[in-house]
């Protein structure tokens, strides 16, 4: 699903890049002998405890590699950025959770696995039946179990500034 799609279903969504594929994408702009000193500007700029603070990291990590004449590292992190802050909205708690979407990718790869292997499928119902089997087998597994994250930070959140939870 798109960006765009994700807006109009789901108007109140909020947009997070998964903040791996952003790192890989800085890395990938750098010369290779400066991807270690280039490795840590995006992670300084999320290490930062509030909002306005990454963001004025994220100048200066832009600023750097341009008058280190690398301006093709600068400029995913300049025209990316503003798409990984997201998760600052929500409790700190939180954070470490919902900054990457690998937990999903790991389930998509597997579904992609399991589709490869079989090859043709008579229709597309067969195919959707497949991959609802696995998320059904996923869902009954320990994995799906396990709490995720804890939502009463969320609730007490909201409480605070509407005064009830909607």
């Amino acid at each position: 699903m798109t960006r765009e799609a994700v807006a109009e279903y789901l108007p109140e969504a909020r947009w997070q890049r998964c903040m791996a594929r952003f790192h890989r994408d800085v890395f990938s702009h750098a010369p290779s002998s400066e991807v270690r000193e280039v490795s840590q500007m995006p992670k300084a700029i999320h290490a930062q405890e509030r909002l306005k603070a990454a963001r004025e990291k994220a100048e200066a990590a832009i600023a750097e590699p341009r008058r280190r004449k690398m301006t093709r590292a600068a400029k995913p992190v300049k025209e990316r950025i503003a798409e990984t802050p997201t998760y600052y909205a929500f409790p700190d708690s939180h954070w470490i959770k919902i900054r990457t979407n690998n937990p999903l990718e790991r389930v998509m790869k597997e579904i992609r696995r399991r589709t490869r292997a079989v090859g043709a499928f008579s229709d597309g119902k067969s195919c959707l039946d497949l991959a609802a089997a696995r998320l059904g087998h996923i869902a009954g597994s320990q994995r799906a179990t396990r709490k995720c994250m804890n939502i009463k930070p969320l609730h007490a959140e909201k409480r605070q500034t509407n005064g009830a939870i909607a």
